[in-house]
C-alpha cells in the first residue's frame, strides 16, 4: 500500500506538470503573433520606392512573398524619391525606403529615420521619343530646338538632377515644357504625344516596349544614379523589413533587377 507521503509527492508532480502545460499554452499565441510559423517574418510590409522601380519591385515583392508566405507586401507606394523622402520626414509610416539617388536617402538618414542604407542598383538616362523618332532627335543638343516640346523631371527629383547634369556637360540649353515629380509622368507625356521627347531612365524605356523609342545619350554614364535601400528605424514590421532588404541584395533579387535593365551597385 502506498504511503501518504508518496501520494502527496505524486500530487505535487502532477500539479507541476499542469502548470508547465498551461504556461506553454499561454505563450503560444504570443509566439504566433510575433513570428507566424516561427520560421520567418510575418505580417504586413509597407514599402516606399522610387517610381522607376515599379516593375522590378512588383516582381521582387511577388518573389519575396513566395519565399515568406506569412508576409503580406502591401501595394507599394511609388513616386519621385524627393516626394517620398518628404512624406517620410513629415511622418508617413513605412518599413522600407528605396530611393533612386543617394541625396534623398541622405535626407532620410539625417532626419534620424534610418541609420544607413545599402546601394542595390544603378541606372542611366536615355531620351524617350515617339516610335520611329519622327523629329529625328539624335542627342541632347537636338533637344535645344525651339519647336520641340521636351519634358523632364523636376531638379529635386533624381531623374531631373541626372538629366540636368548631362545637359550641362553637353552644353545644351533646354527649356522644358514641364517639370514632373517622377519619371513615370515624364514618360506618360511622351507616350500620349503631349511631348516630343523626355529624359528618362533606360529601364523605363525598356519597360514601355513599343510605346516609345530610345535615343542614346553620349556619356550617359557620367550621371549614373546609384539606388540605395534601407529598413527604417521606426518600421512597424522590422523583421520583414530586414528580410526584404536582404532579399533585394541577394543573388535572386539582383537577378530580378538585372532582368529589368538595372546595373549592379
Amino acid at each position: 500500500m502506498m504511503a501518504a507521503s508518496d501520494h502527496r509527492r505524486l500530487a505535487a508532480i502532477a500539479m507541476l506538470i499542469g502548470v508547465i502545460a498551461l504556461a506553454g499554452c499561454a505563450a503560444s499565441p504570443d509566439g504566433e503573433r510575433e513570428g507566424g510559423s516561427g520560421e520567418g517574418p510575418s505580417g504586413e510590409l509597407t514599402i516606399f520606392a522610387a517610381a522607376s522601380l515599379s516593375g522590378a519591385f512588383d516582381e521582387l515583392a511577388t518573389q519575396f512573398e513566395a519565399e515568406h508566405p506569412d508576409v503580406d507586401v502591401l501595394p507599394i507606394s511609388y513616386d519621385g524619391s524627393s516626394v517620398l523622402a518628404t512624406q517620410l520626414i513629415e511622418g508617413a509610416s513605412a518599413d522600407v525606403f528605396a530611393s533612386a539617388d543617394e541625396r534623398n536617402m541622405t535626407e532620410v538618414v539625417d532626419a534620424g529615420l534610418t541609420s544607413g542604407a545599402e546601394p542595390f542598383a544603378t541606372n542611366t538616362m536615355q531620351i524617350a521619343v515617339a516610335p520611329g523618332n519622327p523629329e529625328r532627335i539624335d542627342g541632347l543638343t537636338s533637344l535645344a530646338q525651339d519647336d520641340l516640346l521636351v519634358v523632364m523631371c523636376a531638379p529635386e527629383v533624381p531623374c531631373g538632377g541626372a538629366a540636368q547634369a548631362l545637359l550641362d556637360a553637353a552644353g545644351a540649353e533646354v527649356t522644358p515644357a514641364s517639370e514632373e515629380q517622377n519619371v513615370t509622368a515624364v514618360l506618360a507625356k511622351v507616350k500620349s504625344g503631349e511631348a516630343d521627347a523626355g529624359l528618362v531612365y533606360r529601364t523605363d524605356i525598356a519597360a514601355a516596349g513599343d510605346a516609345v523609342a530610345a535615343v542614346d545619350i553620349a556619356g550617359a554614364g557620367r550621371a549614373t544614379n546609384v539606388y540605395p535601400l534601407s529598413a527604417l528605424t521606426d518600421a512597424v514590421n522590422p523583421a520583414a523589413a530586414e528580410a526584404f532588404v536582404a532579399f533585394v541584395l541577394s543573388d535572386a533579387g539582383q537577378a530580378v533587377l538585372h532582368d529589368f535593365g538595372f546595373g549592379a551597385p
